[in-house]
This record gives C-alpha cells, structure tokens and sequence, in this order.
C-alpha cells in the first residue's frame, strides 16, 4: 500500500493539482459515469421521468438551433407536443414587438401603411406569436435572414397575398441595412407594385416579387381590373417568373384567392372548365380545388426542372383568410375590431382546411417526385391559423388615407378586410419563414 501513498511528482502535481490520474483519463471516466447514467434512466426508469429528465435537454438544443420539423400534413397535438411546429399557438401580449420599421420609407403600398393613413389606434402592433407547446419564434433578425441567404436571389410568387408579405421583407430588411431599388414596373394605380426587385448589397442579396395570382399564365382580370372574367392557362407557368426561374435560389409560393373567386381554366387553346362562370356560357363547372393543384404543381415542376443542379428551396405559403365574415366589402364596420381572436373565439378552420390540405398535399407529392435530391428542398410556411386570429391587424378603413378627415362620409367606402397593416401580424410569416430557410437539409 505504501506506493500508493508515495508523493506525486512534483511536474505532474502541477499540471493536474488534486487529481492521481491524468486530465484525459479524468475525461473519459466522467464520460463513461454520464453514458451509464444516461443508459440506466433511458432503459430502466419510467416513462414519466424519462421525460422530465430529458426534456431541459431537448429543449435547449431545440432553442439554440432553432429547429424546425417537417410534417406530412397539418400538426396533430401530439406533434405540436413532440416538435417546434410554428402552425399553431396562440397571440401574446408583447408591448412594441411588431413596431419595428416605418413603412412610408421602406416603400410599402400606400394602402397598407395603416399609420400613414391616420389609424389611431396602435394596439395591432404589440402582440407576437407564441407557438403551442412552449417553442420559440425568435424575433426577425435582418443580419440572420442575409447571411443565410448571402449571394442569393429570393422571389415571391402569387397574388398580393404574397405581395404584402414580400413588402414586409423588405421593410424589415431594410430598417438595418443599406438596399437599392433595381426594377419597378411602371404604370397607373397598382401596376408599380406588379414586379419589382431590390438589393441588399452588402450581402449580395437580391429579392423580388412576380404578381401572378394563379402562379401561372392568365389573362383578363388578373391584368385590368376593368375586364369581367380571368383566362387561366394551367398548362403554362407564368411567363415572366418561369423565364427567371434558373436564377431564383429561394421560391415563395402563394396563391388561392383569386382561384376561389373563379376563371375560365384552359388546356393549350382548349377551355376543359370554369369556376363561378355565368351560366350562359355554358363551361363545365370544375370548382375551385383542381386547378388550385394543378397550378401549384405546375410551378413546382418548373422550379425543381432547371438545369446544372442548382440547390434550390421551394416554400409553399398556405392560405391567409379576410376578416369580412359576412360584411360587405364596403361596410365600415367590416373587420373592426382591436385586439387579435383568443382560441376558440372564431373558428375559421372550416374556411381555409381544404385550401391549406391542397398545399401540403402538393409540398409531399413534389418531395415524392425529387426522392433523394437533397439540393431541392420542399417546405410548407403554415399560416393560416395564425393569420385566422388577427382581425384586428387589417387596414380596414385605413387603406385610405385619412378616412374620416374633415367630415368625409364612409357610406360605399371600401374596407380591406384581407391584407394586413405593415408593420403588422405579416411580418411573423416572414420570422417563420427565416427559421424555415435556417433549417438543416
């Protein structure tokens, strides 16, 4: 026993004092003490405290990589309980969370800059979104957003659904970096918000927005508000975004609106169908559904076909309900209210379920044709029900400027009831979007 009790040599003693055994050596039994542990609790405890032992940990990991899950279909409880899935949760009380850029300097369209346009109250602006189960959504972060899409170009695609989600991402962009307008359409009323594309140079970032309400090629109403029916060619990916679609790194998708409210649908030169048609011409009624898959697949397609293997995500936006609920467009009390839906309050999931099933029907159906391409990602940006729940964060009255300035009459005045304020609830699609574009493949 004696040369056990022998003193340490007097070089060791001071590389590694109070220790008998080598710093490696010390590392690896901790290791060893910590696997066996680990390997007890896992195999030999209950369930229930399996869960409660393991969970910090989970959670920690998930909070620092902000991960994200993909899921086949609309979130089950039990997965809002297993994963981060930012579809559903509730809106909290946040004082200032959304009052974060000035929208009149960042060029957002007039009739969303809800501040602009003289409405009073602000409330609209301090909530945030609080997924289910305790996940975080982190505050957007413009530094973040640009570095992971540093040297990349990222188009929005769709109706003005899409529009005021692009301009939200140019607004928070912009509140922290320097940016340059490359390209606007020109033209009367709303023709200057159709296609335009900024840059955010000091990360080589480029981002744009193609007004196509079907995603693909149409005629009529889509391009003059004046003509009575829109002519939709399924067959056709829109011309302009499909030309520039080898240069686009980054999709956003968004479209069903204006396929709710109907078109004539054609094959080629062929009419196979119409939606809310007149009944004098006599079309084949087809709904609304088919053509909404038939056009999100046949945009997909062109984006997953360019050559050179170029990697490439694909973000299917679900849909984002008006707050009309049963009021005409033009009534001055439509979408009124202050504060955001409390669960429960307005169940407006029987509105938008089978619009939203048709994405995420598509986003598997598309991962399926691409197998194992792990350069072509598929996501789903699930909104909907955050969106269902702000009818508060709407222009309304608002869209105009100062509505009820020296003694003007709202009788047939117009309400926007669908796009939201900016600043408003839209810029969380864009925080979701940010955690979606971080994920690892």
């Amino acid at each position: 026993m004696g040369a056990y009790l022998q003193p340490l040599d007097h070089k060791a003693s001071s590389k590694n004092p109070g220790c008998f055994l080598s710093k490696p050596t010390c590392a690896w039994l901790a290791c060893g003490f910590l696997s066996l542990a680990l390997l007890h609790l896992l195999c030999c405890s209950p369930a229930g405290t399996q869960r409660a032992a393991l969970s910090p940990l989970l959670q920690y990991i998930n909070n620092t990589y902000s991960f994200v899950s993909t899921v086949p279909g609309p979130p089950s409880a039990e997965e809002t309980e297993r994963s981060c899935n930012y579809a559903v949760g509730n809106w909290v009380w946040a004082p200032g969370h959304a009052r974060r850029y000035n929208a009149t300097e960042c060029n957002a369209k007039e009739s969303h800059d809800c501040i602009r346009n003289g409405r009073p109250d602000t409330g609209y602006l301090d909530w945030r979104w609080q997924p289910a189960g305790g996940c975080p959504l982190p505050a957007f972060d413009a530094a973040a957003f640009l570095s992971a899409m540093r040297g990349k170009h990222v188009a929005f695609v769709g109706d003005s659904m899409a529009r005021n989600q692009a301009q939200s991402l140019i607004c928070l962009l912009s509140a922290a970096f320097p940016y340059r307008l490359l390209y606007r359409d020109t033209g009367p009323g709303p023709r200057k918000h159709n296609f335009w594309r900024y840059a955010f140079p000091d990360y080589d970032v480029r981002v744009s927005f193609y007004w196509y309400p079907f995603l693909v090629r149409a005629t009529g109403k889509a391009e003059d508000e004046r003509v009575p029916y829109n002519h939709v060619h399924l067959d056709q990916p829109g011309d302009r975004w499909a030309a520039d679609a080898d240069t686009i790194d980054v999709a956003v998708l968004g479209a069903a609106h204006w396929l709710l409210n109907g078109a004539i649908y054609y094959n080629g030169s062929v009419v196979i169908g119409a939606h809310n048609a007149p009944a004098e011409m006599n079309y084949t009624g087809i709904g609304y559904a088919w053509p909404l898959r038939v056009a999100y697949r046949a945009a997909v397609e062109r984006l997953m076909s360019t050559a050179g293997g170029r990697p490439r995500t694909v973000v299917l936006a679900t849909f984002s309900p008006s707050h009309f609920e049963g009021k005409s467009t033009n009534d001055p009390t439509a979408c009124a209210k202050t504060e955001p839906y409390k669960e429960g309050e307005s169940d407006m999931e029987w509105l938008y379920r089978e619009v939203r099933d048709i994405v995420y029907d598509e986003a598997n159906a598309a991962r399926a044709r691409s197998g194992n391409d792990s350069a072509r990602r598929i996501e789903v940006l699930d909104v909907s029900k955050l969106a269902s729940m702000r009818p508060d964060g709407h222009p309304g009255l608002y869209m105009h400027n100062h509505p009820f300035a020296n003694g003007k009459t709202t009788e047939g005045m117009y309400s926007d009831c669908l796009h939201f304020c900016l600043p408003g609830p839209v810029d969380t699609f864009n925080e979701i979007l940010l955690q979606i574009l971080r994920k690892r493949r």
